[in-house]
């Protein structure tokens, strides 16, 4: 399995390969990645590439992640490349007028593309009173949610909450059902 986690600096990104590498470790699996932090302490791109299985380098080459994890949407058009033909996105909408527009609705659709997108800024605004610090967990959940990672809730319910600073565990456990429950529901 081949995910690329994209997204702007302060999001988790890096947490989220954390929480996915701790799960393939545990399954006994072969974990190999690479982050590109680039301005990150300044809200600049962020990008992981991360591998699960018997893979020598740790970049994932475009047409070739099974999943892009997208915690902003503008990188999600931006790194879409990375997908191959049949992959799945799961993205953090905040504009759907932006990210529905023709030519990209005509790109998703010509690569057969299953997208899952939910608005993680409106559902922490009304659930976490906007802490947005939870996003990354919120689209874990998602991608749980969406059924298309393998990984089990359970699986990254565990990673998560042994992951976590102690003050964010019972935080963390409810963005995560939140954003499973928000796929499931087509939030």
């Amino acid at each position: 399995m081949q995910y690329v986690i994209v997204g702007i600096g302060g999001q988790g990104i890096l947490f989220a390969s954390k929480v996915l590498g701790k799960i393939a470790l545990e399954r006994g699996e072969s974990v190999i990645g690479s982050e590109v932090h680039g301005m990150a302490q300044r809200g600049g791109s962020v990008i992981s590439h991360f591998k699960v299985g018997d893979y020598r380098s740790p970049l994932v080459m475009a047409g070739e992640a099974d999943i892009l994890l997208a915690f902003d949407q503008n990188e999600a058009v931006r790194n879409l490349h990375f997908l191959k033909k049949k992959g799945s996105l799961v993205v953090n909408v905040h504009d759907r007028k932006a990210i529905e527009n023709a030519s990209l609705a005509g790109l998703v659709r010509d690569r057969e593309i299953d997208v899952h997108s939910l608005e993680g800024y409106a559902l922490l605004k009304e659930h976490m009173g906007g802490n947005f610090l939870f996003l990354n967990v919120l689209l874990m959940g998602a991608m749980c949610g969406a059924g298309i990672s393998g990984i089990s809730f359970a699986e990254v319910s565990r990673a998560v909450k042994e992951l976590s600073p102690p003050k964010f565990q019972d935080a963390n456990m409810k963005v995560l059902a939140l954003g499973a429950e928000a796929i499931c529901s087509g939030r």
